[in-house]
């Protein structure tokens, strides 16, 4: 596996674990993060929306779909910039941003492997 596709499937398997998380107990997330707890049902829809996703970093890095992997490195930039957004404009507690870092760090660790990498794999 080369180290960009690692570096994906590592953030995969963080997701997964994460999303079902969120999904069975948002309020278990809720309280590590210090945040109000819920019964709303949009952290559960949010879980689910996750492992989704990472079933498919999963995927793209175990078969080396580079085309995936750089696209998930915009993504996962993209996310902190959303999630600030919404802090600032919806009135989010800044907790939320402690998510944005892992995508941050995760988008980096990928970004610099790519670039270390022949551009054939």
């Amino acid at each position: 596996m080369s180290r960009s596709a690692r570096s994906l499937f590592v953030f995969g398997v963080y997701v997964l674990v994460l999303g079902p998380t969120l999904a069975i107990a948002p309020n278990f997330v809720a309280r590590l993060l210090h945040v109000h707890q819920t019964t709303e049902p949009w952290l559960r829809v949010a879980g689910v929306l996750a492992a989704n996703i990472g079933f498919y970093y999963v995927l793209a890095a175990r078969l080396e779909l580079r085309p995936v992997i750089a696209a998930s490195v915009l993504v996962r930039f993209a996310t902190p910039v959303w999630l600030l957004l919404i802090v600032i404009f919806a009135g989010a507690q800044p907790a939320l941003l402690l998510f944005a870092g892992g995508d941050a760090a995760g988008a980096t660790w990928t970004m610099l492997a790519l670039r270390a990498e022949p551009a054939g794999g």
